[in-house]
């Protein structure tokens, strides 16, 4: 490793953002909370094979590489290296976790550990439910072996002839994606699936007794490339030289540990998946779908104590959302402050006789979303409607495509995104008849329009009625829905012309300063070349710089003469930190929340928004939730020179961010429920942040 390259692997640095999930199964938390982070962790992982592992195989069968970086193989060899290490720690945390919620009354239980009473009720569930929809199939020289979708699981069985044991047969029994992964015995007994049928085969393989068995499950290029957010950089590099490609290729097979040799033969003769991307287990496979356990509401006292997202000044009374914003900007810290506001400004704007126009972007959204009913209402209202619905989002095609439908339907126009570029910007615009003049309403935010990720994801809602912003959101969504080119915003900053630029502007401008600069910066992810390279020269001329990234960080702090004044720190907690906060100390506002990470896919392929936060008040407040997040050292890690991460050493002071802005609101919601005025509260507020 050459410790003065300021530049860490991306790949690498992912996998240690995942190793952060996983160290929190291991925290002194609430024994569901920590099989939570197991179910994080491998769901996780189970993307970045299918994705990031597939790409570097692409490159490195097509013979791409990019000079100047770690070749596609010797990625996926530290790949690998890495996981097989990691493997321990994963089995281990679970097998801790289970042994631990065995003791609360909860089991994790095969077939055979089962009572008499409940191995006959799991044979009623198997004879009912689990027979009629599995596959069993036989492979031989009359039988193909089958095509295995993507994340295809499954039990490989060896099996002898009940007449001619000498005989042996290979097959498998497909598990059903609709079947639960667990059955749920009551009384606190889950068993998992395959356990069930592997004690069943013959019932299934009727004259034949099984010799051995093993689950497995099987890992593909998930096929979609060419839209797909995370591979877009490798489909940049193999559209310069690569004609064709294998889509959907085997790329992982996961089997369960069991001592026969024969039965991974038996699958690899068929797969042919390189043996260092075979992974054997000795505990349950699709360990992603622990959801199903961990939603049990029986043994909720297992969890975290819930939270409920509080509504505060000046949206706590009746008073109209329009009202409320007149008097001032406002903004929200989800999930601590609620998301309703949010939904409450649309669903108001539907029904009020003087809005003319209502426009949104809308990226990931929720199943049942009231922000997209008061779409409808509005379009089936007279009410112009203009919806940006983003297809692309990776996961929630077929939901938008629904929304979509049910937008045009009721008269609304819907734009379906812009070619060879994803829509990630998050901006709804309300025009409001005002007199003999329209009034605009904008709510930004660094979250999607979705009210179910908004109590689990932290994100930054804002309001206005600036006049100085009305412009450039009409310009926004005219660029979206018409024919525009080099169209540059006044006060937001749009990517892919704008964002980078400002940004890079700023950085200098402190830089400029020397000592006396100072940048922090909140995203999920760091890994454009050019932000690290001028974040190194601003470290250089000795701006002190905080870095709180949640993933992915390409840039290697402390190289002497290039980094030494950067700080880079990981939060990982009950929420997901999804926030994007800006600070550049002598920059006019000094503060900014933004959509996009800090990539080249959102800087200059995705169209996002970065927003200046004027207000005085509102700085204040993005401020300490910075300062919060730099003074936690219960949640963070700090990203040493090594590349590695390491928890922050705590002080006599435990500060966990995530904690104390629960309890900070529900001081402030307590104290409004006593009947203190909104000014009181306010004080309250600015009181309870600074004492912190």
């Amino acid at each position: 490793m050459d410790e003065n390259n300021v530049i860490l692997n991306r790949e690498l640095s992912w996998l240690r953002f995942n190793t952060r999930v996983l160290a929190q199964a291991n925290k002194d938390l609430p024994l569901l909370e920590r099989l939570k982070f197991i179910a994080i962790y491998c769901t996780n992982l189970d993307e970045f094979y299918m994705i990031r592992v597939a790409g570097l195989k692409s490159l490195y069968a097509a013979g791409v590489s990019v000079e100047g970086t770690m070749s596609p193989l010797e990625q996926l060899r530290q790949i690998r290296s890495y996981l097989k290490k990691e493997q321990e720690n994963l089995e281990n945390a679970y097998k801790s976790i289970v042994k631990g919620l065995d003791a609360a009354g909860l089991h994790i239980k095969n077939y055979e550990d089962l009572s008499d009473a409940e191995k006959a009720r799991a044979d009623e569930y198997f004879k009912d439910y689990i027979w009629p929809v599995i596959v069993p199939i036989a492979v031989d020289s009359t039988h193909p072996f089958p095509h295995l979708n993507n994340l295809s699981f499954g039990i490989a069985v060896k099996l002898a002839d009940s007449e001619h044991p000498e005989i042996n047969k290979f097959g498998m029994v497909r598990i059903s994606h609709v079947l639960p992964r667990f059955w749920d015995g009551k009384d606190g007994v889950y068993v998992p699936i395959e356990s069930i049928v592997r004690n069943h085969m013959e019932d299934i393989f009727v004259g034949y007794k099984p010799v051995s068995s093993c689950a497995f499950r099987v890992t593909r290029n998930a096929d979609m490339v060419i839209e797909e957010e995370e591979a877009d950089d490798f489909m940049l590099i193999l559209e310069q030289g690569l004609k064709t490609r294998r889509k959907g290729a085997l790329v992982r097979l996961q089997i369960e540990r069991n001592g026969d040799p024969a039965l991974l033969d038996f699958l690899n003769s068929h797969m042919h998946i390189f043996p260092k991307d075979i992974y054997e287990y000795d505990i349950p496979l699709t360990l992603g779908a622990l959801w199903q356990i961990i939603g049990d509401k029986e043994f909720s006292h297992l969890l975290f104590s819930p939270y409920t997202p509080k509504t505060l000044p000046p949206f706590d009374s009746n008073t109209s959302m329009f009202e409320a914003i007149d008097k001032g900007d406002v903004l929200l810290f989800h999930p601590y402050e609620s998301f309703d506001p949010v939904a409450q400004l649309i669903k108001e704007a539907s029904k009020d006789p003087k809005v003319i126009s209502i426009r949104m972007t809308l990226y990931r959204v929720e199943k049942n979303s009231n922000i997209v009913q008061a779409l409808i209402d509005a379009a089936n209202d007279g009410k112009q409607v203009t919806a940006m619905v983003e297809l692309k989002a990776r996961f929630d095609e077929e939901n938008n495509l629904h929304w979509a439908k049910a937008l045009e339907n009721a008269g609304a126009h819907v734009v379906y995104g812009i070619a060879g570029f994803k829509v990630h910007a998050k901006l709804s615009q309300v025009i409001r008849q005002d007199g003999s003049k329209l009034k605009f309403y904008t709510h930004l935010g660094t979250g999607n329009y979705n009210g179910s990720s908004a109590k689990i994801y932290t994100d930054i809602s804002y309001f206005t009625c600036r006049s100085d912003f009305e412009r450039d959101t009409t310009t926004f969504f005219h660029i979206l829905s018409g024919f525009n080119k080099n169209r540059r915003l006044n006060n937001l900053s749009m990517s892919p012309m704008q964002i980078k630029e400002r940004i890079i502007d700023m950085i200098k401008a402190e830089a400029a300063q020397g000592k006396n600069g100072r940048i922090i910066a909140k995203m999920n992810a760091l890994v454009d070349e050019d932000m690290i390279k001028e974040l190194c020269e601003a470290s250089s001329a000795g701006v002190q710089i905080d870095l709180i990234v949640r993933g992915i960080c390409c840039l290697r702090p402390g190289v002497p003469g290039k980094s030494e004044n950067i700080r880079v720190r990981s939060i990982i907690g009950k929420y997901l930190e999804h926030a994007r906060i800006l600070y550049f100390k002598h920059s006019k506002p000094a503060f900014y929340i933004s959509s996009a990470d800090w990539m080249p896919r959102n800087l200059e392929r995705r169209l996002e928004l970065m927003t200046p936060i004027y207000d005085s008040t509102l700085q204040n407040k993005l401020g300490e939730i910075l300062r919060m997040q730099l003074g936690d050292n219960e949640l963070a890690f700090e990203l040493g020179s090594d590349g590695e991460y390491t928890p922050v050493a705590p002080s006599e002071r435990k500060i966990n961010a995530q904690e104390f802005f629960e309890i900070y609101m529900n001081k402030i919601f307590s104290s409004m429920k006593k009947g203190n005025d909104n000014d009181k509260v306010q004080i309250l507020a600015s009181k309870l942040l600074k004492e912190s």
